[in-house]
């Protein structure tokens, strides 16, 4: 895996004229009739505190010159000539004979403002490095600026996400959603519970390829078994690479529904008192009915798991899943049917409203808060969950309306699994079904129409998914993300105020060519994949 000053390297040697970059700032005031400055061997200035990002602008320019870029930290009020960098933000200056000045409060804002000045410089006919003169000020919009892998379908194994990650960085995202465990697979190292990994990591076979226009056919398998996981090395190292990114990672861990690779490698923590129990790490995509079981013992599993990631996951979020949890084994159950009378409980709806505020107070014991689909208002929301928006956009009215914050996922604009417009033939083209065209994405508005002025700031951020029954291979992960991934980006960042989309294609014309020196698969305007169309099983 390529370090970042040299992904920050080529990114920078792909340039042409500038500044078309994306996503947009807040404000660029260009200095008319004056010479750019040159870059290349410029002498990085920095406080102590902020020498990994003068590392990073210095590895961009390398060679010889006479140019002074300072760092410079924003002291007392946050604002630079009246400007609020907040915690993100940041200015550059350059004006002619004077050094280039970068203002921010924190690393990441340093961080962002070196991903902003290598977008902001073109390479002259010299072959040399510069910075049009003037001034940008810049900060994002939404705190939460995401992007979900789901790595329970299919296993990428470390250093695709490590590129993933990169490409986060590279358009400001910041925060991996990381979703880990489903019935197809169980991905982490669990070591009180080796078998999570030694039964539940490995399904028995997948999918066949199907026709020319199908990716699947839903009736073959190719009796090859699939299977991995991470390490819990290898989350750490995830993790730290991800933090000199400034991206935080949220892991998924699925419960109560989606557990049928759990409940394989431990029954006994699934509804094993109903007829026909024999739970197994799923071949089949979509929703299985294997659900945990109510249990003390199941929550003291769960704890279990908890207590080993918990101190692996600096953020302050753990997502919990919570979606498409089916009932009918609870309602089959005499046990689950026996928690329901003992609780007080209505039914198996406010049974999972049970579970739900059961996990949430083992992680709040240890620091987490809960984040989880927006099935976690079903049978009555805790008052402290943060709930991820994906069906219905009634479920945000509903939660701000009790006071929790909001991350809005809908499928209407951020389902990266829907087909992103034209597509080649054949299997490796496939997609799950929908539509979501780049231009959609970009007209993407986060804060729904009737949330109040006041639960316009409990909307946190959005955020894409990549759910992975058809990103069967890397090469089908890119194309599916990417330039898509570059709208979302912008939604995240960028003001609403200013929005434009011919001038998002025109900057995105420049920026692709950013892509193309990255050697990334992304999907072109007329169906191509950029790099390769091998995107099969296992590739």
């Amino acid at each position: 895996m390529r370090p970042l000053a040299v992904i920050l390297g080529l990114v920078a040697a792909s340039l042409s004229a500038g500044p078309d970059i994306i996503p947009r700032p807040v404000g660029i005031a260009p200095l008319m009739d004056a010479p750019a400055a040159p870059l290349n061997g410029a002498k990085v200035l920095a406080p102590s505190g902020f020498a990994a990002e003068a590392d990073l602008i210095r590895a961009a320019f390398p060679g010889s010159g006479s140019a002074t870029i300072r760092l410079v930290p924003v002291t007392g009020p946050e604002k630079t000539e009246g400007f609020e960098v907040g915690p993100e933000g940041y200015t550059i200056t350059c004006e002619p004979g004077r050094d280039i000045v970068i203002e921010a409060r924190t690393r990441a804002g340093f961080f962002y403002a070196s991903q902003t000045l290598l977008q902001a410089t073109y390479r002259g006919r010299d072959g040399k490095d510069y910075l049009p003169p003037g001034r940008i000020w810049d900060k994002p919009r939404f705190a939460w600026r995401g992007l979900m892998l789901d790595e329970g379908r299919h296993f990428y194994g470390k250093e695709k996400v490590k590129r993933l990650l990169d490409l986060m960085a590279l358009h400001k995202l910041n925060v991996f959603h990381w979703h880990l465990t489903e019935d197809q697979g169980w991905r982490v190292e669990i070591r009180k519970w080796p078998k999570l990994t030694s039964v539940g990591a490995v399904r028995a076979e997948s999918h066949a390829l199907g026709g020319k226009q199908v990716a699947y056919d839903g009736n073959k398998f190719d009796g090859k078994p699939y299977g991995g996981f991470h390490t819990q090395d290898d989350l750490r190292e995830i993790v730290a690479y991800a933090a000199a990114r400034h991206i935080q990672v949220v892991p998924e861990i699925e419960m109560p529904g989606h557990a049928s690779a759990a409940i394989a490698a431990y029954p006994q923590f699934g509804n094993d008192d109903i007829p026909g129990f024999a739970p197994k790490v799923q071949s089949r995509w979509g929703v299985h009915p294997y659900i945990f079981a109510p249990k003390e013992a199941t929550f003291a599993f769960i704890d279990d798991i908890l207590a080993e990631l918990t101190p692996i996951f600096p953020s302050a979020y753990f997502h919990i899943g919570g979606d498409e949890a089916p009932k009918d084994q609870w309602k089959k159950s005499a046990f689950a049917q026996s928690v329901i009378k003992r609780e007080g409980l209505r039914n198996e709806y406010e049974l999972q409203s049970y579970f739900i505020r059961r996990v949430e107070k083992l992680l709040a014991a240890r620091g987490k808060k809960l984040v989880g689909w927006d099935e976690i208002q079903e049978g009555g929301l805790s008052k402290t969950a943060t709930m991820m928006v994906w069906r219905d956009w009634k479920w945000a009215k509903h939660a701000a309306d009790n006071g929790n914050d909001v991350i809005m996922a809908p499928t209407s604009h951020t389902y990266f699994d829907y087909s992103p417009g034209k597509r080649g033939a054949g299997p490796q083209f496939g997609v799950i079904g929908g539509n979501l065209p780049l231009e959609k994405v970009y007209s993407f508005e986060p804060i729904p129409g009737n949330f109040t002025p006041d639960q316009h700031r409990q909307v946190i951020g959005t955020q894409a998914q990549l759910w992975s029954e058809y990103l069967y291979g890397w090469s089908k992960v890119e194309y599916m993300a990417f330039p898509r991934a570059c709208a979302l980006a912008e939604v995240a960042w960028s003001p609403k105020e200013g929005k434009d989309w011919a001038d998002f294609q025109r900057r995105l014309g420049t920026h692709l060519g950013r892509l193309d020196a990255l050697k990334v698969n992304y999907h072109r305007e007329d169906g191509s994949p950029a790099a390769t169309d091998r995107m099969g099983l296992g590739e």
